[in-house]
């Protein structure tokens, strides 16, 4: 069965930097888009970043465009969320996400919270 395992969120302060990492299996991780999104309670859930299958697209929301990277691994099964420059209005909680056969996978999340 798919299975999306998030890791790497934490407590950081304004300005800090965290790595995301998203351990896939159960699927042909090499062959689908991988993306990953956030929520903050209250609100809908929203795309922050989205990868192609071969890593050579990608597409950034407005809100983290030149501080966030998304990459991948295609020998590991894992994407991975670099954030940089990181403002109190990226706390949330990150998931990761893939699309299969017109159905939605989501991992766990992992809690990111930026603060002084």
């Amino acid at each position: 069965q798919v299975q999306l395992v998030e890791s790497g969120g934490g407590l950081v302060q304004p300005g800090g930097s965290l790595r995301l990492s998203c351990a896939a299996s159960g699927f042909t991780f090499s062959r689908y888009t991988m993306k990953w999104y956030r929520q903050v309670p209250g609100k809908e859930r929203v795309l922050v970043a989205l990868i192609s299958s071969a890593g050579d697209s990608t597409i950034y929301a407005d809100s983290v465009k030149g501080r966030f990277t998304i990459s991948r691994d295609n020998v590991k099964d894992t994407v991975y969320l670099q954030m940089n420059n990181l403002k109190p209005e990226d706390t949330a909680v990150y998931y990761c996400n893939v699309w299969i056969v017109r159905k939605d996978y989501w991992g766990q999340g992992t809690q990111v919270t930026v603060s002084s």
